[in-house]
């Protein structure tokens, strides 16, 4: 990868004196998949150390080991997913930790994959899936990466929509991301939803083919975000904002150019980060897809770190959006102060000052408006009402929370 690095004297300000960061080290916690790529860059290429940071990278091997080392301490920081980050907060499956949103590190890139037997047996698109559901003896089985998570939210929204109950007519299990191709291949599930780079990886090896994207679901959804403890957040505000900086320039670098994003796409598929072929990480990075039916196209909604400012802002309307679907499938048995825990998530003032102080543009507001792939609009304004909303949802003797895998 082209050596990144350069001199940045308009922000050598924010290292000195009363801003130096008050923690030179930082233990950033990753998952191996294709959207920790800003972390890594970050890490990397040059893009910490003029913020007086060292970024150490600490790989894990999943979503609940990270969130315990986030709450423990272990890891200072780290990448995760929106929808689990607000689970810790309001304490669904664990013992509550107050958590705070840095930045968001991307948006789109994750798929629905399904395994080869039903491809061969015609189960290819939703109608299929549908009639296979009502017709096969016993349930299909899909697995998700988090019960709090997005991926368990976008499966979950995507059966809904087509008329599946998530929670009745299908089995689900968590698995870790980089088990879900071995479990594919092996019969033990019959679908997925994951991140890159692992449902190309099922395509490739013709284990699988992708049904559905993310972005299908909702064009340019929020997806992983930078995430710590409120509690680090607080001691360490300089460092926070130094590493929200950090990131924040990375993400620009990664997205400025298509040269960028396959240089990036060749650091990440090395062994101590993804350790996956790049042929199934460069495409989908790129925006170009291949179903495993035959189909291939550029896509117009792909995995992007910063576009503009856009996927890097902690929107609080994604953060309440998550909250919604949680009232939806029982995981909170009452609605919340939807925008007040938001607000509390979110480190709006912190993100403020680093992406000004890059001359990155913050929207006035911290509400954005979306159409989702039913026609149903989000803009955050009536959380309460729009949880109510939808026909498939769980039934009220439904338990909140199945206790998490920690595989």
């Amino acid at each position: 990868m082209t050596d990144t690095s350069c001199t940045r004297n308009d922000n050598l300000a924010w290292v000195a004196g009363s801003d130096a960061p008050e923690k030179g080290r930082v233990n950033l916690g990753f998952m191996p998949l294709s959207d920790a790529a800003s972390l890594i860059v970050a890490a990397t290429q040059g893009f910490a150390q003029p913020y007086g940071l060292t970024l150490e990278l600490k790989r894990q091997t999943s979503w609940a080991g990270l969130r315990d080392r986030l709450q423990s301490g272990e890891l200072d920081a780290a990448h995760a997913l929106y929808g689990q980050v607000y689970g810790t907060h309001l304490g669904l499956g664990g013992a509550p930790t107050e958590m705070a949103i840095l930045m968001g590190l991307c948006q789109n890139g994750q798929a629905i994959n399904l395994c080869e037997p039903l491809r061969r047996a015609g189960v290819t698109n939703a109608d299929a899936l549908v009639a296979q559901v009502r017709q096969r003896g016993a349930k299909l089985t899909f697995a998700q990466t988090f019960p709090t998570g997005t991926h368990a939210m976008w499966l979950n929204y995507w059966l809904a929509a087509h008329g599946i109950h998530p929670l009745e007519e299908v089995n689900t299990l968590v698995l870790p991301p980089a088990q879900m191709v071995r479990h594919l291949r092996s019969g033990q599930i019959d679908g997925f939803c994951a991140g890159g780079p692992w449902g190309a990886l099922a395509v490739d090896e013709k284990q699988g083919f992708t049904l559905a994207t993310s972005q299908m679901i909702w064009p340019d959804h929020p997806e992983k975000v930078l995430a710590c403890t409120r509690a680090f957040a607080e001691r360490y505000p300089n460092t926070a904002r130094a590493l929200t900086m950090a990131v924040l320039e990375a993400s620009r670098f990664i997205d400025a150019s298509d040269e960028n994003r396959r240089g990036t796409a060749r650091l990440i598929s090395g062994g101590e980060y993804l350790d996956a072929p790049l042929s199934a990480i460069e495409p989908r990075f790129l925006g170009l897809y291949e179903d495993g039916l035959g189909y291939a196209w550029r896509d117009a909604h792909p995995l992007r770190f910063f576009a503009g400012g856009e996927a890097t802002m902690p929107w609080l309307s994604d953060g309440i959006w998550f909250m919604t679907q949680f009232r939806r499938w029982g995981l909170l048995k009452e609605d919340p102060d939807y925008l007040g825990v938001a607000r509390q998530v979110h480190q709006l003032e912190g993100y403020r000052e680093a992406a000004e102080a890059l001359g990155i543009e913050v929207p006035a507001r911290p509400m954005r408006s979306s159409r989702l792939f039913d026609g149903r609009v989000w803009d955050g304004s009536d959380p309460a009402g729009y949880a109510r909303s939808f026909a498939v949802h769980a039934h009220p003797s439904l338990t909140p929370l199945a206790a998490d895998a920690r595989s």
